[in-house]
């Protein structure tokens, strides 16, 4: 092969490798930067086809969709001294694309450590002002809220980083703490059943009481009710009585003797002593003297 030959060759390839490297894209998942000579030269480049200058310029990229750092869970200690083991993960992304690339050349990792140590810090110092039962369930949502306003106003101006949402996936109490902690919300338990158990039978007496003094009151009425019933009811057969010996009083004086000796002599086992000339026999003295009746 001639030396003609091999230069143009050499000239050709040359061509092909500066006219790709003069053409580059932007993705719309992406945020670049234009730099000359390492300087930037134009901070976010809009997604498209674009053209530079071979080897004087060059591209950087980066993702710019929402991303997630999932935190290593870490130990924290609340306002009354009591560690908690709290696991946490960030949502964020690029919002600055030159502050970024100025701050972490674009790397994600560098990014990521950067932002977690201030995770660690916000949760520091949020946890550190509020007591166990705060952190956990009382006033969880608002300190999730500050410290998103916190981390986001600081990474923002620091290095371009907009934070979404910081969440708190799972708190837990050392091994040793948890296992206090546990026997203390146990025995606390006992109490209140003992204490519920307690107030069930005052409850019960009460109500037993209560019943046991209805029953008193329901068989006074009932026996009130029923000795009144029977003395309007002896009152109105006496009065019975009384007028049916108004209208003849020999045929009711008979018939009440007669009733007399049937009640008398219906067990013949019984011994009855009475003077025989007694008005009880009146009428058996009068039927043996007159054995027809008359």
């Amino acid at each position: 092969m001639s030396l003609q030959n091999l230069i143009i060759i050499f000239i050709a390839v040359a061509a092909i490798f500066l006219a790709t490297d003069s053409v580059y894209r932007v993705h719309e998942t992406e945020r670049a930067v234009l730099l000359r000579f390492g300087a930037v030269v134009e901070a976010d480049v809009a997604p498209g086809l674009h053209f530079k200058l071979p080897i004087a310029e060059e591209v950087k990229k980066a993702d710019g969709r929402v991303l997630t750092l999932d935190s290593s869970p870490e130990t924290y200690f609340t306002l009354e001294k009591k560690p908690l083991i709290v696991d946490s993960f960030v949502k964020w992304r690029i919002s600055n694309v030159e502050g970024f690339y100025t701050a972490t050349s674009f790397d994600e990792r560098r990014g990521e450590r950067l932002l977690q140590e201030r995770v660690n810090e916000g949760l520091r110092n949020q946890i550190s002002r509020r007591d166990m039962h705060e952190v956990v369930s009382g006033e969880r949502d608002q300190l999730m809220l500050e410290l998103k306003t916190d981390l986001n106003s600081v990474m923002s101006d620091s290095i371009g980083i907009e934070v979404v949402d910081v969440r708190v996936k799972r708190i837990d109490l050392p091994t040793d703490v948890s296992t206090s902690v546990y026997e203390r919300m146990n025995s606390e338990r006992q109490i209140e059943a003992r204490q519920y158990r307690a107030q069930g039978r005052e409850l019960a007496l009460g109500i037993r009481a209560d019943a046991e003094r209805q029953t008193i009151v329901i068989e006074a009425n009932a026996y009130k009710q029923s000795e009144e019933l029977r003395g309007d009811g002896d009152a109105s057969s006496a009065k019975i009585y009384a007028s049916a010996f108004n209208k003849d009083p020999e045929f009711y004086e008979f018939y009440r003797s007669i009733n007399a000796y049937a009640n008398v002599f219906s067990n013949k086992g019984d011994m009855l002593i009475l003077d025989p000339n007694s008005d009880f026999f009146k009428y058996l003295k009068k039927s043996a003297a007159d054995p027809k009746g008359t």
